[in-house]
Parts: C-alpha cells; sequence; structure tokens
C-alpha cells in the first residue's frame, strides 16, 4: 500500500495563512497613524490649543474727556502750485462733571486735525459753578460775535436745548437746564462758543444764596 501521509496538493490550501497574516498588515498602519495622533494630542504641537492660546488684550482705558464734533469742513488754500486742500474741525470736549471747552484745529488728515481740536479744547476748558442737583443757580444770558444764547434753570425739566449748545451742557454734565438762542444764527463754532462764554458768567452758589 501506498503511504498517504503526504497532504493532497489539491485540498491544501496555502493560500489561507498568507490571508490570515496579511490581515494585521493591513490594519497596522492605521492603527500607526492613530497612535500617532494620540501621542501628538497628549501635549505635542497640535495639543491642547486652549491652553497655548495667548491672553486676551487688556480694555483700553477710558478716555479722560468725551468729545463731540460739531463741525467739520474742507477748506482750500491757493499756493503758487495750485490749490492746497486741508480739513477743518471743531469740537466740544468735557468730562461730564463741570469742565467742558471747546477747540479748532486744521490739518491736512482729519484724525491729525481732530487731534489738534481736542488739545485747543484741553487748553481752553473751563470749570462751570454748578449745584449738587449738575444744574444752574441762575439765569444767565451772553453775547458771542452775532449769536446770543440764554440759560434759565428748570427743575424736573431735563436738558432743553439746541444746535450746538445741546452738546456743551451735555458734556458739561448740566441737567435741568432750559437754553434758548436769540439770534438767527446757525454757526455752530459761534453757538458753542456763546454757550461757554455763558456758563463762564454763572455765579457761585454761596453768592446767589447771599
Amino acid at each position: 500500500m501506498e503511504n498517504n501521509d503526504t497532504q493532497n496538493p489539491v485540498t491544501s490550501n496555502p493560500v489561507a495563512p498568507a490571508a490570515v497574516s496579511a490581515a494585521p498588515t493591513a490594519a497596522a498602519p492605521a492603527f500607526a497613524r492613530n497612535n500617532f495622533r494620540d501621542t501628538r494630542n497628549q501635549g505635542g504641537r497640535g495639543g491642547d490649543r486652549k491652553n497655548d492660546r495667548k491672553p486676551r488684550r487688556e480694555p483700553r482705558a477710558k478716555p479722560e474727556f468725551d468729545q463731540k464734533i460739531i463741525d467739520i469742513r474742507r477748506v482750500t488754500r491757493v499756493a503758487s502750485g495750485g490749490r492746497r486742500f486741508s480739513f477743518a474741525v471743531s469740537l466740544v470736549a468735557g468730562n461730564r462733571k463741570g469742565s467742558v471747552g471747546v477747540g479748532t484745529g486744521k490739518a491736512g488728515d482729519t484724525s491729525l486735525a481732530i487731534e489738534k481740536a481736542l488739545k485747543s479744547a484741553k487748553k481752553n476748558m473751563i470749570k462751570v459753578n454748578l449745584t449738587k442737583d449738575m444744574s444752574i443757580s441762575h439765569d444767565v444770558e451772553a453775547k458771542f460775535s452775532s449769536s446770543r444764547v440764554m440759560m434759565m434753570p428748570a427743575k424736573g425739566k431735563g436738558l432743553v436745548a439746541g444746535s450746538s449748545v445741546r452738546d456743551v451742557l451735555d458734556l458739561a454734565g448740566i441737567k435741568d437746564v432750559t437754553a434758548k438762542i436769540r439770534s438767527g444764527s446757525k454757526n455752530k463754532l459761534n453757538n458753542a462758543r456763546v454757550a461757554l462764554k455763558a456758563l463762564q458768567m454763572l455765579k457761585p452758589v454761596k453768592e446767589v444764596k447771599a
């Protein structure tokens, strides 16, 4: 009888072991990639970016004086080489605590003109004599150029004024005042300056009571 210990080449499956051994090799790259990502997320360069972010900037300090532009216009100057254009700015600045000023500035750039006008307003700033309720103690009337204004205390009525006179009173922190422009002038700069002149004429509260 012949020996049947040798395997039949037809029934044997030599490909099966190769397929089994190939399976882990196919999954190996994906597994390696997952491990690589995990190591990076544990504190590598691409890890927790929330902790790596720079702290937010500190909020800007509030300026000492509030400002309001009442007039801005472009002016022309004729020179030998032609026309030269620049900007003229008029503004009111105040701290809403009794200090207010009016200033003007002129420059070739609007931001530079505003900066000059603010410096001028701070230079011409005045301290207004106000009551404890941030109002005026008596009636006052003033005239500047062609502008004329009259101010009266009005308890409980709030601030009643128009044009640039309202901006001056508001930035000075004045309340319960009625202001009337007694002239037909529409020049905002003159109206602001006449309001400033009227506030300068206010007497201290002690002298009014006396």
